[in-house]
């Protein structure tokens, strides 16, 4: 058995050939219909080079710019971080952070200090060599005084960014952060050619597997691969076009026509119709993705905690698990800490259907009814209005009238979200509790939905950034997300499985990452044509 095993290690690696291998397997007992099958699955899973990869996105919007401070769609997330550019570190598939940009990374004991070291020899696709000047000006892109950027909270603590000779980078922080290598993977966080300080974003130029062919926002995007990419066996296709399709349906429907290759959110009632139609396979992961329904706390009612307590009793969370995710995913607990997080609280009390407890809340705001609209896209989540409705109709028993909106999806991101008082919302989660809370719940931060502020949260969020002993950190994360849970401004219904689609044309690794949708956004560089 093992000289088996090891003669399919050695065919699989290329180290012998078909011939040899089937002579050897067989030789060993092997039946003919077993060797030939695992050669047809070796061959299966040996990404071949060529081919235009097409690929139907929702989540585009028309919106979109060049500049990573703005990148918030799957067009500038998947398209421009993951495929024309590369970041200093990348998720691996199994959840592990590697160095990607940089060769290696360490901190001090205390992990005030983060030393970086470059890769040699990495160019730009204008034929420039990566330097530490290029780091940290696209790191200083993000902390500039007029940045709107989701990373400047993460990067205030930064007392002194430099550079240590053209290939190191020392970042000193003003506490220490455990977590801080994670934030350079972020997808703010290209790493963009620079010149006296300043990074040339507009161009479009990075390190990565496709140089930029064009770029029409929420619309269609055209990539071609860097014939000179650094990384070997990876970025397989020789060009890739990605469309902005909204609509779940026609996504669908462009998949099953041959229209696109590739697509993402699929819609979870007829996924399982989609997997049944002849050359189409589902990809699903769990991640720390949920949806959210964000109220703005510094508006009546909602800066009134019991009318928050009273709407976050008044959604029945297993029927839209139910309805909505149609399975594909559980039910959230008011804080956006998911169970693939390292420190998720799953003896915090689930909180269930209630409207007497509603009602109850209610009372205490001195309300015996409350009337709230509520804005809707599905470019939020696939069936965010469905949602909201399904919401609505929960509440009407506890004496609370929701009133939905249905939005334009074009746009929403950017003319909705943070503007409305009360919006459906997503997050893809964050693979750290200090990264999401830092981002979506940190007081005054850009992308904090709530506008929420809580000052034995922040107290705590800094204590645990650089608490070093493991048990007293997920103490610290475990209060954090009761606080959210019981007094922050976001109903959390439930968590979603990453469900996307491909034609069996397509060929990826055995394990897809679960940190993003489409294999961690990397679907660019690590997919192929079988």
């Amino acid at each position: 058995m093992a000289k088996l095993e090891s003669l399919k290690s050695f065919y699989a690696c290329g180290r012998i050939s078909r011939r040899q291998f089937m002579e050897g397997s067989l030789a060993l007992g092997m039946s003919v219909a077993g060797a030939t099958a695992f050669t047809a699955k070796v061959a299966a899973a040996t990404p071949k080079k060529g081919g235009t990869f097409r690929l139907g996105l929702g989540g585009a919007s028309t919106t979109d710019s060049l500049d990573p401070t703005t990148f918030i769609s799957t067009f500038t997330q998947i398209g421009l971080t993951y495929g024309v550019y590369n970041n200093l570190t990348e998720v691996a598939p199994d959840g592990s952070l590697v160095p990607e940009l940089a060769e290696s990374y360490e901190a001090t004991p205390d992990a005030k200090t983060w030393i970086f070291k470059l890769r040699k020899g990495i160019e730009f696709h204008n034929g420039k060599t990566l330097d530490a000047d290029d780091v940290i000006a696209s790191i200083n892109h993000h902390r500039t005084a007029e940045t709107k950027s989701a990373m400047k909270p993460l990067f205030e603590p930064i007392e002194e960014l430099k550079a240590d000779g053209t290939l190191t980078v020392v970042v000193r922080l003003r506490e220490g952060n455990a977590d801080f290598p994670f934030l350079m993977n972020d997808y703010h966080m290209p790493i963009v050619s620079a010149k006296d300080g300043k990074i040339d974003w507009q161009s479009g130029i990075g390190t990565g597997g496709y140089k930029l062919k064009s770029f029409d926002p929420g619309v269609r995007c055209e990539l071609t691969r860097n014939a000179n990419y650094w990384k070997e066996g990876r970025a397989h296709f020789d060009a890739v076009v990605m469309l902005g399709i909204a609509d779940a349906t026609a996504r669908e429907n462009a998949l099953i026509t041959g229209e696109i290759d590739a697509m993402n959110h699929v819609d979870l009632k007829t996924a399982h119709i989609l997997a049944g139609q002849p050359g189409i396979k589902l990809s699903e992961v769990t991640g720390t993705q949920h949806y959210t329904v964000p109220m703005n706390t510094t508006l009546a009612p909602f800066d009134n905690n019991d009318v928050r307590m009273a709407l976050k009793y008044a959604v029945d969370r297993e029927a839209m698990v139910k309805s909505i995710l149609s399975g594909h995913g559980q039910v959230g607990n008011d804080h956006p800490i998911a169970p693939a997080n390292r420190y998720f609280a799953a003896d915090l009390e689930q909180r269930v259907y209630d409207p007497d407890k509603a009602k109850f809340h209610l009372k205490k705001a001195g309300l015996s009814e409350l009337a709230v609209d509520l804005s809707a896209a599905n470019t939020a989540f696939g069936g965010a209005v469905d949602a909201a409705l399904l919401y609505a109709a929960n509440a009407a028993a506890a004496g609370i009238k929701i009133n939905v909106i249905r939005e334009p999806d074009d746009g929403y991101w950017t003319n909705v979200w943070m503007k409305k008082p009360w919006t459906m919302s997503y997050w893809g989660g964050r693979p750290t509790e200090d990264w999401m809370f830092t981002v979506g719940y940190a007081a005054k931060g850009d992308w904090n939905e709530t506008f929420w502020s809580n000052d034995r949260f922040m107290s705590l969020l800094v204590s645990a950034r650089s608490e070093l002993d493991d048990a007293k950190r997920r103490a610290m994360y475990h209060e954090m997300q009761s606080i959210v849970r019981d007094d922050g401004g976001a109903v959390v219904p439930m968590y979603a499985n990453y469900v996307d689609a491909h034609s069996d044309k397509v060929a990826h690794d055995e394990q897809v990452a679960s940190n993003w949708e489409l294999d961690g956004w990397k679907v660019l560089e690590r997919w192929w044509f079988a």
